[in-house]
């Protein structure tokens, strides 16, 4: 039984940038995709790492961005908001793909762009954001918090929303064949151009 043909990016550094970029869209579409629910790294107010899984939003292979949403009353929120670093980490099973970014997440409020992350959100996501007390609150039982209706959760949701901007500075491209893993990295400063190199898997 023959196997399927390797990948057009196997052997192309380009490709392989391409198809990153390609993978993360996709998994801002696809619900059943491994790159929509990437775990998120940060820093803890002691300096520990702080692991979570968080919904991928939005990509934009121009800016380098990718973006997620959180309640700014959570951990995870202040984390950034004290130390921007952060680093996103998502695997697939179907392309046998894994993908990480490291880069400066940037809290988004009351702006322009909050509004229209908070705008798009479907109805069962901003319930989550009604949500009291706030995530991380100590509670004496599983059940001892409340979630606000649809309709509720438009106004009590909103002042708890935050999206985050993460402007990606490396990539880490992993893609797992028996024939022979490919991996590879991307780096950047600031805003300017990529730099990519091979890497042993």
């Amino acid at each position: 039984m023959s196997r399927a043909a390797l990948p057009a990016f196997h052997d192309d550094l380009d490709a392989c940038f391409a198809e990153v970029w390609r993978l993360l869209g996709a998994g801002v579409e696809r619900g059943r995709s491994g790159f929509h629910l990437p775990a998120l790294a940060t820093l803890g107010a002691a300096g520990v790492p702080r692991v979570r899984t968080v919904v991928l939003r939005a990509v934009d292979p121009e800016a380098g961005t990718l973006r997620i949403h959180c309640d700014r009353r959570s951990d995870k929120a202040d984390e950034i908001a004290r130390n921007g670093a952060c680093a996103l980490m998502a695997y697939d099973r179907e392309t046998t793909v894994q993908i990480r970014a490291e880069g400066r997440g940037t809290l988004h409020t009351d702006d322009a762009l909050a509004d229209a992350a908070w705008a798009a959100a479907q109805p069962m996501s901003r319930v989550c954001y009604g949500t009291a007390p706030g995530p991380g609150t100590a509670i004496p039982a599983g059940d001892a918090y409340a979630l606000p209706d649809a309709d509720a959760a438009v106004a009590l949701g909103r002042p708890h929303f935050a999206a985050v901007v993460v402007r990606v500075a490396a990539l880490d491209f992993l893609y797992l064949d028996r024939r022979g893993h490919r991996r590879a990295r991307w780096d950047r400063s600031g805003t300017g151009p990529w730099t990519g190199r091979w890497l042993v898997p």
